[in-house]
């Protein structure tokens, strides 16, 4: 099949990608001319072919000709002898089967929209029953308000027509709100339509209006997913509508299918600027391996420290005062919301350093209860490896979690608290107290922590043990956090990549990798030697556990290679099109 849906860039569920019909659209997009064909497939007014309702085909800018779909094939074939045709298969959201075709429509979007529930469940079906690389499409159902959402749960192309009819019937349309024509004074847009005098706006203007808003918005969607931060902006349009709100949450609870495709790091910041960002995957996924993965290595004291608002903490000025007491003397672990504890060997490791939140020196009970339930966590796994606890915590909410994990802890749990009521973590007599909580400990060298710094990261990316497993003999060179890891035989293994707080490896780490007992994230490929990108159709197989951003081993007959993954793993096996990795090392076998 011609490629007429290609995926390029995505932003969990969401995607922009290209839709090729007789032009290329950019989806998110409005595509009013497939789903108007669409639409008449189902409508009253149209005969369907006896047989085929389970598998229409849709042509692109040309009435439907009637027939099965073969002869509708046949037909486009013969004004396009040079392409495939593109095709769209109308299902229901209950029962969806896989038709071989380019784009799959939904036929009872009108009964899911406007209740979060059914939407996210119709989404998640249709989603997860169709390949990864098939435009999903919505008919009837987009407005300014709402299409951010549905780009943000998978669906990736609308038409206009609810917009448009809500136009003719004198409903103005923004990203807010659905305004009655009479009710405005003034027009708060300066599109075409809205450039004459409010006198003679006309309900025609109005549709007029009703599109250009609903495609400026997807141009806005198109540039969030993009900048990998289409969540940050949903979390606030979503406010604008009740059932917006309910399907975003909704939507978190669906953890396997948004952390599939959620990607492990990104450039962009994360805005946590709501209590939803709690639910977060990226958020989520950092409290769950840190506190199932993540194994202390140190023989010293545990300290609990404040995080601070330069990224990554080591680097801000409070901590280096902490430092100059501390002198590696105990082993460092902030607490911070949303992120929960960050040991300071994973101070990096996206989004760690990439988050910024609204700073109100309160707490809500349920950052709290977030951090609460992180700290205990972490503690179950990793308090034996630790002689004592010293929390160097101040009182506005960090001793309260501290507190409340002590209180319910089972058992004894030795904690030294450093700093006087009212005071603050960098307070002379706070820092004394620190000092005074440490004497007598012996220092960790700078060797120990990079060494374990490496060995941390592993274990976050690769599973619980894989530091162990991959780095118990090894050198470092450079200088933290731009780390260079050797074997004893001064061969390079990887690099410690600053940006993202993740390992780059090379062909000798690979080989060890995959000798390894550690869990390995391979792509098996056909017969050819890759350079610069593996494309799907070159995928045999892929494991299920990759992620967008994972390391991973490129295997073939003609091929070893290890580079960063594209797509995520089940994606890479299914598509036909589009870059599953790029590789950064390959020798030919």
């Amino acid at each position: 099949m011609t490629d007429y849906f290609e995926v390029h860039e995505r932003d969990g569920a969401a995607r922009v990608g290209e839709l090729r019909l007789d032009d290329a659209r950019t989806t998110p997009a409005l595509v009013d001319d497939l789903l108007e064909d669409a639409g008449s497939l189902w409508s009253s007014d149209r005969d369907v072919p006896e047989g085929d309702e389970s598998k229409l085909t849709v042509l692109p800018h040309r009435a439907f000709p009637g027939g099965t779909a073969e002869e509708i094939q046949a037909s486009f074939a013969v004004d396009h002898p040079d392409v495939d045709y593109p095709s769209v298969a109308v299902v229901s959201s209950e029962h969806v089967e896989e038709q071989g075709t380019d784009a799959y429509a939904v036929s009872d979007v009108q009964s899911i929209t406007n209740h979060g529930a059914a939407f996210v469940e119709a989404v998640v079906n249709v989603r997860e029953s169709i390949p990864a690389d098939t435009a999903l499409l919505f008919s009837g159902v987009a407005t300014p308000r709402n299409v951010a959402l549905l780009a943000y749960a998978g669906v990736d192309a609308v038409d206009a027509t609810a917009a448009v009819v809500k136009g003719t019937e004198g409903r103005y349309l923004t990203t807010d709100e659905a305004y009655f024509l009479e009710d405005l004074e003034e027009l708060p847009c300066s599109c075409s339509a809205c450039q004459q005098p409010r006198e003679e706006f006309t309900h025609e203007d109005c549709a007029e209006h009703n599109r250009a808003a609903l495609e400026a918005e997807l141009g806005i969607v198109r540039r969030r997913i993009r900048d990998g931060r289409l969540r940050d902006y949903l979390e606030g349009q979503a406010r604008h509508d009740q059932w917006l709100t309910a399907a975003m949450r909704q939507l978190d609870s669906q953890w396997g299918y948004l952390e599939e495709r959620t990607p492990i790091l990104r450039d962009a910041q994360l805005s946590a600027a709501t209590k939803d960002a709690l639910r977060r995957v990226e958020i989520q996924r950092f409290a769950d391996r840190v506190t199932t993965r993540y194994r202390n290595r140190f023989a010293n004291p545990l300290v609990l420290v404040p995080c601070s608002a330069t990224k990554p903490y080591s680097e801000s000025q409070s901590y280096r005062q902490f430092h100059d007491v501390i002198q590696w003397r105990g082993h460092v672990v902030s607490m911070t919301s949303p992120i929960g504890v960050v040991p300071q060997e994973l101070e990096t490791t996206y989004p760690a350093q990439h988050y910024d939140t609204v700073v109100t020196g309160r707490w809500s009970e349920d950052e709290k209860e977030f951090v609460v339930e992180s700290l205990r966590r972490y503690l179950e796994r990793n308090a034996d490896t630790y002689p004592y606890v010293v929390a160097h915590v101040p009182d506005e909410g960090y001793r309260d979690i501290v507190e409340r994990v002590e209180d319910s802890w089972d058992g004894d749990l030795d904690i030294t608290y450093t700093i006087p009521e009212g005071g603050h973590p960098t307070d002379d007599d706070a820092l004394s107290n620190l000092g005074e909580a440490l004497s007598g400990e012996l220092k960790y060298s700078k060797r120990e922590r990079e060494h374990n710094t490496v060995r941390a990261i592993a274990d976050y990316l690769l599973g619980d043990g894989a530091g162990d497993e991959l780095f118990e003999a090894i050198q470092t060179t450079s200088r933290y956090p731009k780390i260079q890891v050797r074997n004893r035989e001064d061969t390079q293994l990887a690099t410690m990549v600053p940006q993202y707080g993740t390992l780059s490896f090379t062909l000798e780490g690979a080989r060890r990798w995959v000798d390894s007992d550690a869990p390995v994230k391979r792509v098996e490929i056909d017969g050819f030697v890759p350079h610069g990108s593996v494309l799907a159709p070159g995928v045999v197989d892929a494991d299920g556990e990759i992620r967008v951003g994972d390391e991973v081993v490129v295997e073939g007959p003609n091929a070893f290679a290890v580079g960063r993954a594209e797509m995520f793993g089940r994606e890479m096996a299914e598509s036909t099109r589009g870059v599953a990795c790029e590789v950064r090392h390959v020798e030919e076998k």
